[in-house]
């Protein structure tokens, strides 16, 4: 009885220490206004919730602290489509503007990298980078067979006797539609080239900074941060309906900080940790069922399953905290 009323005790302030590290962390800094600088914000790693988060504050905080510009310092392999969708939806309703910007030399932005890029106002890359590889694909569910022949730019005849296409195929190509349907979107509203774009989504293409640049698909090749500054000095972009001209050159750099609880939920909300985070809490709830009155498993399997699926983007952090209170 003493053991499971710790168990209790333990998850009942782990669920309260998530709720109140959320309603009690967030940015850092907001008390200053500080006028004249640029905040830096870095997108290293898979995208997931934590990166939602992350960029939800740098943007409120160089609001507060009234920044010329935002730069987002990109080296990320891609992410989660539901996240890239909140991180964009953010950087498109910033009242001020946001620069992508992949660096260091030898980062990329891959697969949602690409996309987020695609919605900055400038997009630039440092000497040595590449982007693309925007192909969507299912966590843990590789397409059976590969593509069929339409997908690879070949037109073939209907073959009655072929079998009609199976849902996850159906599935595969809807998932396909829509990521070029939206990248598309952004490159026209930003006035870059869609056909890469679409290319990088059906195809997986690729492109260093040179090339990027040469394809219109980024606006500014920069060695560092200071150069990028100077290169937009100037530059007009559009920050909701209206068009103003940025005034860079010079700028104090800030670099935007993670808080506690987002460092944490990062290390949570990475795909491989997500994955094993699921599978423990199957097998500890199927433990649970199979040898009742046992506890420990069932509490440790709940926890598991509660956080994966805030890793995975399906249950909001407030969500998962009280869920934790209330198992």
């Amino acid at each position: 009885m003493v053991k499971q009323r710790k168990i209790f005790h333990f998850l009942l302030i782990f669920g309260i220490g998530l709720l109140s590290l959320n309603f009690f962390t967030g940015s850092q800094g907001q008390e200053e206004n500080t006028r004249g600088l640029a905040l830096v914000a870095a997108i290293e790693g898979p995208i997931g919730p934590a990166t939602v988060r992350y960029i939800e504050n740098a943007i409120e905080e160089a609001r507060l602290r009234d920044a010329e510009v935002i730069i987002l310092r990109l080296n990320t392999p891609g992410g989660l489509v539901m996240s890239t969708r909140e991180i964009i939806t953010s950087i498109l309703d910033s009242p001020v503007p946001v620069i992508g910007y992949v660096s260091p030399s030898g980062a990329h932005a891959a697969s949602a990298g690409t996309f987020i890029m695609y919605a900055t106002n400038v997009a630039a890359m440092a000497p040595g980078t590449n982007l693309g590889a925007a192909t969507p694909v299912a966590i843990g569910a590789p397409s059976p067979g590969g593509p069929g022949p339409e997908e690879n730019g070949e037109e073939t005849e209907e073959d009655e006797s072929q079998p009609a296409p199976t849902n996850a195929t159906a599935l595969d190509r809807k998932s396909m539609n829509d990521a070029v349907a939206w990248i598309r979107s952004l490159a026209e509203m930003r006035g870059r080239n869609a056909d890469w774009a679409e290319a990088a989504v059906r195809e997986a293409a690729s492109l260093s900074a040179e090339a990027a640049l040469e394809e219109k698909v980024i606006e500014i090749i920069a060695v560092d941060i200071a150069a990028l500054l100077s290169a937009i000095d100037g530059l007009e972009v559009t920050v909701g309906r209206n068009t103003r001209a940025l005034d860079t050159k010079g700028l104090a750099l800030v670099e935007f900080e993670a808080g506690t609880l987002t460092k944490i939920l990062a290390i949570i909300s990475n795909p491989n940790v997500a994955l094993i985070l699921m599978m423990i809490g199957i097998y500890g709830v199927f433990f649970e069922f199979a040898n009742p009155g046992s506890i420990g498993p069932g509490v440790i399997g709940a926890i598991s399953l509660i956080l994966a699926l805030y890793a995975l983007n399906q249950l909001p952090l407030n969500t998962a905290g009280i869920i934790l209170i209330l198992i």
